[in-house]
């Protein structure tokens, strides 16, 4: 099965080019949204709890997510400590999730630290979202309600979309008003070749 891995900085709308490969029948397998999934496991809570202390934790013993965000992107150390629980789970689950989509001509694979931590090699392609950091700032500050200095912290933990640009074997420019549906047919078309 070809995996293809699809990428971009935070606020490039990854979603939107995602759902434009759904309609297309491309099983998608998106790991911000799996990771999510974990903090509901008491044993991922409990390595989380080893990793950052109480501290991150609330009364009914759930982890407050903003809390461990703020902490691992404070100190490197402990980001690298949080991915080091999270990407392992990521990658067998993303592996089960292939098994499932066998039939598919190809499971695309999305993580906007892609390169960051080389899952660029695990895949057969890559495929970069790309969007000006002012755009991606202006759409964060609406979603997230984060302040631009707090929105920039957790952009500077990723590799420059610049950067992702150069490294993918495609770019699909995420401006509104550009052709966003033909730019995924096109991609499609060349990646079931």
């Amino acid at each position: 099965m070809k995996k293809v891995g699809i990428t971009g900085g935070m606020g490039c709308g990854k979603s939107t080019v995602l759902n434009e490969f759904r309609k297309l029948g491309i099983p998608c397998f998106v790991s911000d949204i799996v990771a999510a999934g974990y903090y509901c496991d008491p044993a991922f809570l409990d390595d989380l709890r080893a990793l950052l202390g109480d501290s991150v934790f609330v009364a009914d013993g759930t982890a407050d997510k903003r809390a461990v965000a703020a902490r691992i992107f404070a100190d490197r150390k402990l980001l690298e400590g949080l991915n080091a629980l999270v990407h392992p789970r990521v990658m067998d689950d993303f592996d089960t999730f292939c098994s499932r989509h066998s039939g598919a001509p190809y499971v695309l694979f999305e993580s906007a630290i892609l390169f960051d931590y080389g899952f660029d090699r695990l895949m057969d392609s890559v495929v970069c979202v790309y969007l000006d950091l002012e755009e991606r700032l202006a759409r964060l500050s609406l979603r997230d309600s984060a302040s631009r200095d707090q929105l920039m912290a957790r952009i500077d933990h990723q590799l420059p979309a610049e950067e992702m640009m150069r490294r993918a074997d495609y770019v699909i420019l995420n401006y509104e008003g550009n052709p966003r549906a033909r730019q995924v047919a096109f991609v499609d078309k060349s990646l079931r070749q």
